[in-house]
């Protein structure tokens, strides 16, 4: 499968955030998404594992009660049902997120 991100439609998620959903199947998927300065990804939990890699930018990042900022070429790993959210620290902060299993989820907002 090859996906083409400028093909890619962005779907909105919360005030100033914006979700591509990028490669997916089998276990695996791949989501890109892109914060506006002070922007947030509220804390949630969800049963997939995840692992979030900061592609541009900077975040505050809250797991699990530990808040720490990351900043490009960081990651965490966050294990399934742990809370966890974001608060992005500069303008087009972006994540590039991979979970597993899939997000059926997400695959219902394409």
């Amino acid at each position: 499968m090859f996906i083409f991100g400028e093909k890619i439609k962005a779907v909105p998620t919360e005030e100033g955030v914006k979700r591509k959903l990028l490669g997916y199947g089998g276990t695996l998927m791949m989501t890109e998404v892109t914060f506006e300065k002070d922007a947030v990804g509220s804390i949630h939990s969800h049963p997939h594992e995840q692992v979030s890699y900061i592609t541009r930018g900077s975040f505050e990042f809250n797991l699990d009660g530990e808040v720490q900022i990351v900043r490009q070429g960081d990651s965490i790993y966050i294990p399934s049902g742990i809370r966890h959210g974001v608060k992005a620290l500069e303008e087009n902060s972006t994540i590039l997120d991979v979970f597993t299993p899939q997000r059926e989820d997400f695959l219902q907002e394409k």
